[in-house]
């Protein structure tokens, strides 16, 4: 599954790079909020931690048949990063009729670019470039107090399940296949 290379994106207001260890910088002041951690819990990372994280993900996984996608978001107006949005992509879905790969998808937009749509956007962008990956499945998992994460993954095209994991609710999205 090596065949998953994490390529420039692009949607109409945002550049979805692919996650360099030099983001990390301007990374750890949007995602700086401690607000952001209200769901997922923790703390924001420094600088220094968000380096080795982004080490850690560049390498990719010890599993050869799972691929980390991750991209940071840049505003074309701004011309700042505003948040990233990642995928897990995975080998064939047991619970895909089709039986296409899957993925995981998660998404983050610093608390100054909240409220625009760029997570959405960026999500749908995401989902998009996924349909070219013989991805029939994508699934998110959504904290249900959530709801403006709850929108983003409605807007890419997931529904919830009635699955619950970790105290999240399972979105699901099935692509055709090809």
């Amino acid at each position: 599954m090596s065949d998953h290379v994490t390529v420039p994106l692009r949607s109409e207001r945002l550049d979805l790079e692919p996650l360099r260890i030099e983001h990390a910088a301007e990374m750890a002041v949007v995602l700086g909020d401690p607000s952001l951690h209200t769901f997922i819990g923790g703390a924001p990372a420094s600088e220094d931690a968000l380096r080795a994280r982004y080490a850690r993900m560049l390498a990719g996984s010890l599993d050869p048949e799972v691929s980390w996608c991750n991209w940071v978001l840049r505003s074309h107006a701004e011309s700042v990063l505003t948040g990233t949005v990642q995928a897990t992509l995975f080998p064939a879905a047991p619970t895909s009729p089709s039986g296409g790969r899957s993925a995981e998808v998660a998404w983050v937009v610093g608390t100054d670019w909240q409220g625009r749509g760029f997570a959405s956007e960026a999500a749908r962008t995401l989902v998009a470039w996924l349909r070219t990956r013989d991805v029939t499945l994508v699934v998110a998992h959504v904290h249900p107090a959530h709801r403006a994460s709850a929108a983003v993954a409605a807007a890419a095209g997931l529904s919830p399940t009635d699955v619950r994991q970790d105290g999240e609710v399972r979105w699901e999205l099935c692509l055709p296949r090809g």
